[in-house]
């Protein structure tokens, strides 16, 4: 009966399967980011195009830095609308965040940007009533404006469990912080012209109109208006 040990060292654990097919997604587009980064630079917003991680587009989602530790979501793919039961696109992302974490959560998107960082966060969905055990895990890293500032990110966000009742918002397991590039070497694309918008994560811009110089005269049109009451 014996030889049971070596057997054992052949099993590949079913669980594990299951953790590295539920996390593809992560892998698409951590991969995808590591593709862009040319010279030792973070990848500008403008060079993401959906066909390279289309597989993993409804876990995928773009950020905007609005101040050094928030960012609000820009555009998302279907999996985060359906975690909280609306349109989660120009909402804080803190907003899948319990709000007792929500400054730890700061801390780590402060860390996003400022350092460059690539984040990957262990969640547990808050219970309740119709709220099943729920786990997700949630990757962000940088990405440059067009104007070279460190202002933009990518992300994904996969989920383990049932959503059940919505909104589900998530309690901070763990954080992993990992530097983005290597030390020493240009964190951003230098400034140059904002380069054309790729067609994927299409986001709605307001059109450019050009305003008159202050110090331009404005021309006025009189019109000659005659009276024969007298």
């Amino acid at each position: 009966m014996s030889g049971k040990g070596d057997r054992d060292d052949h099993v590949v654990s079913m669980m594990d399967r299951e953790r590295a097919r539920r996390e593809a997604p992560l892998r698409q587009v951590e991969a995808y980011w590591h593709g862009l980064c040319a010279e030792g630079q973070v990848p500008a917003r403008s060079a993401v195009d959906p066909r390279g991680i289309e597989d993993a587009l409804e876990n995928a989602f773009l950020l905007e830095r609005i101040a050094p530790s928030m960012a609000k979501i820009r555009v998302a793919g279907s999996h985060l609308s359906d975690l909280m039961g609306m349109n989660v696109a120009g909402m804080p992302l803190a907003s899948l965040i319990v709000p007792a974490e929500r400054t730890r959560f700061g801390q780590a998107v402060t860390h996003l940007f400022a350092d460059p960082a690539i984040l990957r966060l262990e969640l547990r969905a808050e219970g309740g009533f119709g709220k099943p055990g729920l786990e997700a895990t949630m990757l962000l890293m940088p990405l440059a404006s067009d104007f070279g500032d460190l202002s933009r990110g990518l992300g994904a966000l996969v989920s383990h469990g049932r959503i059940g009742r919505a909104p589900r918002r998530f309690v901070i397991h763990d954080v992993e912080i990992t530097p983005a590039l290597r030390p020493g070497v240009l964190a951003a694309p230098p400034v140059s012209a904002p380069a054309p918008r790729a067609t994927g994560f299409a986001e709605g811009q307001a059109p450019f109109r050009r305003r008159a110089r202050p110090d331009t005269p404005t021309r006025r049109h009189l019109r000659l208006v005659v009276s024969n009451d007298d």
